[in-house]
């Protein structure tokens, strides 16, 4: 179980917490469709979900060469009104992973490739 010091914690940095956001949205998304929403690197989105799934947040699972995360089933309640009450707040950032990620196409996360 997870403490709500550590669930902060790791959501404390910019890119965790949008990918958190979007997947708390979403359901479920793979690696590629978070690099193009959130406009950073695999390498630092894959780092930042492994960090994210190292708190206890997320599961991971693979289909082929796509590895898709969500959020974690045992997320406590209080957890997920945490991120319901930021999704609503004001960040610009995540209204445009939003758009980016909803003009994307051929998504894995659609199971069209």
């Amino acid at each position: 179980m997870i403490d709500t010091l550590t669930f902060i914690k790791c959501l404390a940095e910019p890119t965790r917490l949008n990918a958190m956001l979007l997947l708390a949205e979403e359901g479920e998304l793979c690696v590629c469709e978070l690099t193009e929403a959130l406009a950073e690197s695999q390498p630092k989105v894959s780092r930042h979900l492994a960090q994210l799934r190292q708190c206890g947040l997320l599961l991971d699972s693979r289909d082929g060469q796509w590895v898709f995360y969500r959020l974690h089933p045992e997320l406590p309640a209080w957890a997920k009104g945490m991120l319901g009450e930021a999704a609503a707040g004001a960040n610009p950032a995540l209204a445009e992973a939003k758009a980016v990620l909803g003009a994307m196409a051929n998504r894995p996360g659609k199971r069209c490739c």
